[in-house]
């Protein structure tokens, strides 16, 4: 599972690093956030097919799939491309969840959430949760992927302990900063608080200091710009028991790379 991927050095990144990354260690299936993949800010038809094109299987998202309205019929056609679950079915394209075979054979669910703590006021996360898992005609099958965009690290781990033993793994994405946190929890599911960004290193969160100081300085407003230079690429690998969903094993990965 690959955080945030942030504009063309990030995806450059993973393009480099991902194919080569799931021959090395025999890896079934990948997800990856790409709400932030076009120009930092959204989700392209084009930028999904490149992530796709270099091993990605099911692109998972935020609260900025909305940015660029080109990927609304994508939501709606390709079931590889999620967007929160909980921000309802009343007149909002696409998905939060969908079934899916790993490369091993393995039928898995990946789940998209986001939070609300500071963000949109959407469907509550913990509830939508239960309705999918608890209520749903349709049985998921015992591998469960869920990714928790979400903007404080309390709500995050409050979802982790929530879902513990209900779904195999949950992360989280959104706020761009690796932590250090990945472990089993007691009812085995594998958790970490963020899988922080596939982007620029020298950035803040991302983007260019220059474009983003200024607020934090005296207040104006700027225009983010993606940043540059070598890119840090975040990602967790999570073993699980197939046949009872449970995490066997979490590992953080981090390669850093030339672009």
């Amino acid at each position: 599972m690959i955080g945030d991927v942030i504009g063309k050095p990030g995806r450059l990144a993973l393009e480099a690093i991902l194919p080569a990354l799931r021959e090395e260690r025999s890896i079934d299936f990948v997800t990856a956030n790409g709400e932030n993949l076009a120009g930092g800010m959204g989700l392209t038809i084009s930028t999904a097919d490149a992530l796709f094109a270099h091993g990605v299987d099911v692109i998972t998202s935020g609260n900025h799939i909305w940015d660029k309205r080109e990927i609304y019929p994508a939501l709606e056609s390709n079931d590889r491309i999620l967007r929160p679950l909980n921000y309802g079915t009343h007149e909002v394209p696409g998905r939060g969840w969908g079934v899916y075979q790993a490369l091993d054979g393995t039928d898995l669910a990946v789940i998209n959430l986001q939070g609300r703590t500071y963000m949109q006021q959407t469907d509550n996360p913990f509830t939508e949760a239960d309705k999918l898992l608890d209520e749903s005609s349709e049985g998921l099958p015992p591998v469960r992927l869920v990714d928790f965009h979400c903007e404080i690290t309390s709500e995050k781990n409050a979802m982790g302990l929530y879902l513990d033993g209900r779904v195999s793994v949950v992360v989280g994405t959104h706020t761009h900063v690796v932590t250090g946190d990945e472990r089993i929890l007691p009812h085995g599911t594998a958790y970490q608080t963020d899988l922080g960004m596939t982007g620029p290193i020298w950035s803040v969160i991302g983007f260019l200091p220059r474009t983003v100081l200024p607020r934090f300085i005296n207040a104006l407003p700027t225009r983010f710009e993606v940043g540059d230079g070598p890119v840090i690429f975040n990602a967790a690998q999570v073993d699980v028991d197939p046949a009872t969903g449970r995490a066997l094993a979490i590992e953080r990965i981090s390669r850093l790379h030339e672009v």
